[in-house]
Formats: C-alpha cells, structure tokens, sequence
C-alpha cells in the first residue's frame, strides 16, 4: 500500500558532517542553529538514527544505493577493519552494478542535482555525471570535495578553482552551495519539474571553513562558525520552498554521513552529546547522527521518533514517496520510513555496525551486543587494553553452545538526552547475548559482500578517544 498518493514535487537530502550533539534541538548549548531547531519543531525528529560507517565514503554509498557498504562494495578487508577508508585506492569508485537512487527516480520524471561533497570515486569515470556511458547518476553536478589520498598532504576542497584559505579559515563555498540550491530549485518549479537535491556540503568536515560574514561569530570557534552558515543556508532554502508555494509538496530530511570526527577536535570536531567516541568508530559517537524530517502539512509538528533509522532508509522511502518499488535483484537494507513518519509507527529492525567487512557491533531494541572494538585482535584483547567496552566488561559471558567468549552487552535506553550508553547496566547476562547471537548469525550468512581489489593498511587508533569510562 502507499501511504503518500498526492503529487511530490520534490524531495531534498541534506547531508553533513556534523556530531549527534551539534544541534539545539539535540541538547546543545549554545542554541547555536535557531533554523535546524525550527525545523524540527515543524517536523519530526529522530533520536536513534544512524549511519551505515563512520566513515565518509560507505556512508555516503549506502544512503545513495540503500544497502550496506559490504553489500555495494565500500569497504577493506584488512585486520578486522583496522583500515576502513574506501574507496579510491580500493575499488576507483562505485560499481556501474550500483542503481542509486537518482537514476531510479529518473523513471518517474525527475530531475536530480547533488551539490556539494561526492565521494565515490574521483577518477572521471566514477563521476557523477557518468554511470554506465549513457546513464549518469545526476542530471547536474556542483563540484565539492575531492579527495587524492595517494598525495600527502592531501589536496583540499575546490570549487571548480575557488580554493580555501587554510590559513584563515575562510571561504565562500558555502555560499555558492547555497546559491547554486536556490537556482536549482527555482528552475525546476518554473518548468514544474519534480526534482530530488542531494545537498551535501562539507564545510564542518576538517579542514572547517566558513565565509567571511560568519567568521567569529560563534561561541563555538571555527567549527561553531560552519555550524552557523549551514544552518543560516538550511533556513533560506527551507523559506525559498515556502515562497514558491511548493513546500507541502516537498520532503526534505537532514542527517549526517557520520558522527563529529573528535579526532580533529577542538578547533575542527564537533560534538557527539552523550555519545562515546566519533567519527571512525562504530560506538554510538561514531554512528548515531542528528535526523530531521519535515514536510509541512504532512508531518504533524513537533514530532519525536525512537524508531530505529538509518541512511539507507531514505534510499526506500525515498522511492515510496515516489510511487516507485525498490529493486527486485538485490537485498536492499534500506526499510521505508513513511509509516514512522506520517502514521508514527514504529518498525521493529536491527542496527549493524560495521568497518569494512567486520560486523563490529548490533544494536536491537533497546540493547546493543559489541563483537569487536578497536582492540581488533585477540592478542590485544588478551592483553585487556583500555579501549572498549568489549575488554572491560566485569567477567565475559560465555556462549553455552560454543563456549567462546561473547561481547559485553549495554542499555542503550529510550529516555533521550542522557548518558545511558556509559552506565552500567542490569543485564550483564546470557540471556540477552543469546538472544542477539542467532540474529547476528544469520546476516553474516546472508550477506554476500560485492567483490573489489585488495586495501591499504592505515592505522588511526587513538587511545585517548577510545577509553571506556
């Protein structure tokens, strides 16, 4: 049955870098982003939505293909994920296999423009603008951040040859982005053209950047300063539908490829709330990510959702709101969010957890089991480093059938913001393991991961992020 059977004139993705904490209307103190935060009072905001990597690249392939990164083929096979940084030197870009959700969308007249940050493959043949020689991914490209990792340091972000001063921290791009966003979608409905916009900017991604108007003027330094312009940008282009009298026939959800790289803190990381750990690390800091939906008319304000959501289900829903039915030839991980949003159901589904090809955690209900952390490998677990709640936990838990030692087990409880994920728990036993071990089980055997060349090892464990309090 689809539940949306009027017109959609459009549908619009924006996508950042940006922790799950960045935003006041998830708890953050400065009440720095005044429009992000009014459009969550008009819509519904989701507090267990995640990410399908902490990294840029699968991420950003995931929400664009609907399925997993071991599924569409970003992700290393290397030292249980000690390296999970895809894909140019990997695989070149994403498979011509891949049917991503714009040239599908294609079947149903619309027109489709990403702005911003690409990320699936820089050499020309993985191109947004190509696919398969005759059948690019987007109608239109607005170049954003390419990245060289065979150059270090790396060559940085250009628009066209608009260049950031790394010095100063300054730069227009956002600016352009903005406006190049406005023109689009001014455009379509003139020719009442339906569209999708993937608006991906990068200015919260390090190095941080900010134009000249919003230099210093948040409390937050630098990176509070991107925060600002991105947040200013949303409002404008949020008011310019309105306008046009096109944003009742608009849906439009704004999340993050991955948590607040901590990493590059202070000066360049956001934050993840009450989250452990960030970017790069499939703790809650590195995967569960700020989520809005808005669609005015249609979303009953001020919504709040506990439905366990992900990027891949905007792939699905997405199509659904489209009148289209996801592919029939492939496992599609992505679930059609519409009956959460418009009906305020909720959708009974599991969160995996992964770097690379290693299922490093699961999350169900209300508890989540961690089969590896950044330990990586049993010698280092043996050694009982301080780096994950996996090898500090009070005695581990044995599997009766197997007799192996089985990860901790954590709460991760319904009453949002608070600092459920550190606490200890009442759970700590078989029970709850032994249900998650057979659910586990059975996606390892059903994943069937797309094949690519072999990976680069690249060590980035930082113990100061990850110890376990």
């Amino acid at each position: 049955m689809r539940l949306w059977k009027g017109t959609l004139t459009s549908s619009g993705v924006f996508l950042f870098q940006m922790g799950w904490g960045d935003l006041g209307a998830f708890g953050e103190p400065s009440k720095e982003t005044p429009n992000l935060d009014q459009m969550a009072a008009e819509g519904m905001l989701f507090l267990d939505f995640y990410t399908a990597s902490p990294l840029c690249s699968p991420s950003r392939a995931a929400l664009l293909t609907g399925r997993l990164p071991v599924r569409n083929g970003f992700y290393t096979t290397n030292g249980h994920a000690r390296n999970a940084y895809t894909p140019q030197d990997i695989v070149g870009g994403i498979p011509d296999s891949e049917l991503l959700l714009p040239e599908l969308l294609k079947k149903a007249g619309y027109t489709n423009k990403i702005i911003g940050k690409w990320h699936l493959g820089h050499r020309p043949q993985f191109h947004p603008l190509r696919h398969g020689e005759k059948n690019p991914f987007f109608d239109a490209y607005s170049l954003g951040l390419i990245f060289f990792p065979s150059l270090i340091p790396f060559i940085l972000r250009y628009y066209e040859d608009f260049k950031i001063d790394l010095k100063t921290g300054e730069s227009n791009l956002t600016q352009l982005y903005l406006q190049e966003a406005l023109d689009f979608i001014s455009k379509q409905q003139a020719s009442q053209q339906p569209f999708f916009l993937y608006w991906a900017i990068d200015a919260t991604h390090a190095p941080v950047y900010a134009s000249k108007q919003f230099l210093g003027t948040s409390q937050r330094g630098l990176y509070g300063d991107a925060v600002r312009e991105i947040d200013d940008s949303v409002g404008k282009i949020l008011k310019h539908l309105q306008q046009l009298g096109i944003s009742e026939n608009t849906f439009v959800f704004f999340t993050s490829d991955n948590g607040a790289a901590l990493i590059s803190a202070p000066k360049q990381g956001g934050s993840n709330g009450p989250f452990l750990c960030g970017k790069q690390t499939t703790f809650e800091g590195g995967m569960r990510e700020p989520a809005i939906a808005w669609w005015p008319g249609h979303i009953p304000a001020g919504g709040v959702s506990h439905q366990l959501g992900s990027v891949m289900d905007l792939f699905s829903t997405s199509l659904s709101l489209a009148g289209l039915q996801p592919p029939s030839d492939r496992q599609i991980d992505g679930i059609d969010l519409l009956p959460v949003i418009l009906q305020g159901k909720l959708i009974d589904r599991p969160i995996f957890y992964y770097r690379g090809n290693e299922l490093m955690a699961v999350r169900a209900g209300l508890y989540k089991a961690h089969y590896w952390t950044w330990s990586n490998s049993w010698e280092e677990h043996s050694k009982v480093m301080a780096q994950g709640p996996g090898i500090l936990v009070g005695s581990a838990i044995k599997d009766v059938h197997t007799n192996k030692n089985l990860p901790g087990t954590q709460s991760l409880q319904q009453a949002q913001p608070s600092r459920a994920l550190r606490a200890p728990l009442s759970i700590w036993h078989s029970q709850c393991l032994l249900w998650k071990h057979p659910m586990q089980a059975a996606h390892r055997f059903a994943v069937i991961p797309q094949s690519h060349d072999s990976s680069m090892p690249l060590l980035v464990c930082i113990l100061c992020l990850m110890a376990w309090d």
